[in-house]
């Protein structure tokens, strides 16, 4: 048991891993990327282009050269061409919005010690950007986390069969476009806050998808969702609220369902013992530290909260070590 521990100087990397997310976090929130472009621009120039301090600026830069995100030639700094799609804000696979929400998380991880002691989130801190454009990062950033990988879990799942798609807390559109695109002639209905719906709005302008999605835009913590629907999609939801919280989700898209509908679940899913998977225990303090009552839970768990509201046969339909795993229940046909 003991061979596997982790020794000391892994330990005080452990602590030191802080530096460059710090370093990568601040890059994003600058644009430090988008700025240059195509561009080799010095220090100076950048500076300007900025308002930023040019010593504070230089330090920043030499460091995300280092980390080899940047490339640094005769005191001037481009974005090396490979990174550009990723790290520009007009990059086609663009990660800076969830380069800046893992910033904000981060803020938020620094109370770790003060949340544990009070049991409650510390004061959020917005970005150099705003809270507003913080919840904008938010948003896209769950898009571009889920946008490579939703269509290979949604074949997973069969891909599943329905008519009418719910996606609840659906943001930009990221997961109800993958199951249109596996089923086609379905139809889908997206409901988020009015904020995430406007994204979604743009995102789906213009695509071939657009004439089959309606957009229902309202808070589920007051509203009731938008009925007849046979397949509901509830991804990454669970995880923010409690399990007092997420029965009475559950109770309102078992009231939205058709009778035989079915209830599918992207989240994490933990073992019994709740310290693994690794992630999903990590992630259940990401969650401490940033909301009032979210956490991870396992499938016991979820299936009792579901049995609660009246679902049947609660199944895990696809197990994964991260936010991939797939739990589904079914709507009685005479409920």
């Amino acid at each position: 048991m003991t061979a596997n521990l982790p020794d000391r100087q892994q330990i005080l990397e452990m602590m030191s891993g802080f530096r460059a997310a710090c370093v990568l976090g601040a890059a994003a929130e600058l644009d430090v990327w988008t700025a240059l472009g195509q561009r080799s621009l010095s220090a100076e120039q950048l500076a300007g282009e900025l308002d930023a301090d040019l010593r504070a600026l230089t330090t920043l830069l030499d460091a995300v050269a280092a980390v080899q995100l940047l490339d640094k030639q005769d005191g001037r700094y481009c974005v090396p061409a490979p990174l550009r799609a990723w790290l520009t804000e007009d990059g086609g696979q663009t990660i800076l919005p969830m380069l800046r929400h893992s910033m904000n998380c981060l803020r938020n991880w620094s109370q770790l010690a003060w949340v544990t002691k009070a049991g409650i989130p510390g004061a959020h801190v917005a970005s150099i950007r705003g809270f507003e454009a913080d919840r904008a990062a938010f948003i896209a950033g769950m898009h571009a986390i889920s946008a490579p990988l939703a269509d290979e879990l949604v074949a997973r799942l069969g891909p599943p069969r329905f008519q009418h798609l719910l996606d609840v807390g659906g943001a930009s559109g990221t997961w109800t476009l993958a199951f249109l695109r596996a089923v086609p002639g379905s139809r889908a209905t997206i409901f988020d806050l009015p904020d995430a719906i406007q994204q979604a709005r743009q995102r789906l302008s213009g695509t071939e998808f657009a004439a089959r999605v309606t957009l229902a835009a309202g808070d589920f913590y007051v509203d009731q969702l938008p009925g007849g629907a046979d397949y509901a999609w509830l991804s990454a939801i669970a995880h923010q609220h409690s399990r007092q919280h997420n029965r009475q989700l559950f109770a309102k898209v078992f009231a939205a369902l058709q009778g035989g509908g079915r209830i599918a679940i992207r989240d994490v899913v933990m073992e019994p013992g709740r310290t693994r998977p690794l992630e999903g225990a990590l992630f259940a303090v990401n969650m401490l530290v940033n909301t009032p009552s979210g956490g991870t839970f396992t499938l016991a768990e979820f299936a009792e909260d579901l049995r609660a509201v009246g679902f049947v046969e609660p199944v895990l339909r696809i197990e994964d070590p991260r936010m991939n795993s797939v739990a589904e229940a079914t709507k009685p046909p005479a409920a």
